[in-house]
């Protein structure tokens, strides 16, 4: 992404009442906020795209995650959007509790701003827990699986 299209975000967000926005494009990801003076926004640290996910704190309307294993993870929303089981209505879950997964399987599908991201696992391992419904809007940072990783 170069400086011009960082610049034009920059003042997209001058120019409205939104605090803060993140585009990635590839591997590169960019986020642009400021600050307002009535700041009750919670921040939430995004995992790096090479590193195992790291948990999360829930947002106060999610309920926290139970720890089942010490060496279970939970995989985090890295957008806000509209979370999705399944690749349309019709078709079968990607994943569903105990079904085994290898690090690059879809994980889920985030309709963010009419676009379609599928969330793929970063480490191979077994679904142990879905806290999210379908079809249910989502937070940054909002806890959506718990994974325990294969050994």
């Amino acid at each position: 992404m170069d400086i011009t299209q960082i610049r034009k975000l920059m003042r997209l967000i001058q120019n409205t009442d939104i605090t803060e926005i993140e585009v990635t494009e590839g591997e590169q990801t960019v986020r642009i906020s400021r600050k307002t003076a009535a700041s009750d926004v919670q921040h939430f640290v995004m995992p790096q795209a090479h590193s195992a996910p790291a948990a999360a704190p829930a947002p106060a309307a999610a309920p926290a995650p139970a720890a089942k294993a010490d060496d279970a993870h939970v995989v985090t929303s890295p957008m806000v959007g509209t979370f999705y089981r399944a690749p349309s209505p019709d078709a079968d879950a990607f994943v569903n509790v105990g079904s085994k997964v290898n690090k690059g399987d879809t994980l889920c599908v985030i309709e963010a701003m009419k676009l379609m991201n599928e969330i793929e696992a970063e480490y191979a391992g077994v679904v142990e827990k879905i806290l999210v419904d379908n079809a249910t809007p989502l937070e940054y940072g909002q806890p959506m699986f718990v994974i325990t990783p294969s050994a």
